[in-house]
């Protein structure tokens, strides 16, 4: 997928070291529910692992070719949140020097458009840690919806024991 300033394509074993660069800040895996990588090793096991499943993208930005955070979608068997098979929860990350400047929103869109219009989802959940009003926002300018829920994501590495904000977006059905 492409948007403006962006590439969204599958990761590949080569991007090992960026992702280390980005996802070994500390300010960054721990908003997400993951900890810091150690080791471009263990980025690289990542990239070989969750991040090669369907729906996981790289965001490129393509004035530098660097993938600089991840972007995608977990279908309900995988989801954090007990959702429906015609639904799906997002996900996103944008490294710590990219953020601020509606990269994660450009990224989420096309994500949103790809789960509505290829995949046939007919709703969209996400979660953020409210202390993570960003990540809030993102979701907001993307059309989603606070439902005023929170929960717990017990498997997430950092945080399951937090409550998460849960957000919302239904597929609006286009007029004839």
């Amino acid at each position: 997928m492409e948007t403006e300033r962006l590439i969204l394509r599958p990761w590949v074993e080569t991007d090992a070291e960026a992702l280390y660069k980005y996802a070994s800040d500390p300010e960054v895996g721990p908003r997400a529910g993951w900890p810091p990588h150690q080791s471009v090793e263990e980025s690289r096991e990542i990239i070989n692992g969750i991040f090669s499943g369907e729906g996981m993208w790289a965001v490129e930005l393509k004035e530098t070719g660097e993938p600089i955070g991840c972007v995608g979608y977990l279908p309900s068997s995988a989801s954090n949140l007990p959702i429906a098979d015609d639904e799906a929860e997002v996900g996103y990350w944008i490294a710590r020097p990219y953020w601020n400047q509606g990269i994660c929103t450009e990224a989420m869109r096309a994500v949103v458009d790809y789960c509505f219009e290829v995949k046939c989802f007919t709703r969209l959940w996400g979660d953020y840690f409210p202390e993570n009003l960003s990540s809030g926002r993102v979701m907001a300018k993307c059309g989603f919806s606070d439902t005023g829920r929170e929960t717990t994501c017990p498997n997430l590495e950092v945080g399951g024991d937090r409550p998460v904000r849960i957000m919302s977006l239904i597929k609006m059905k286009k007029s004839k």
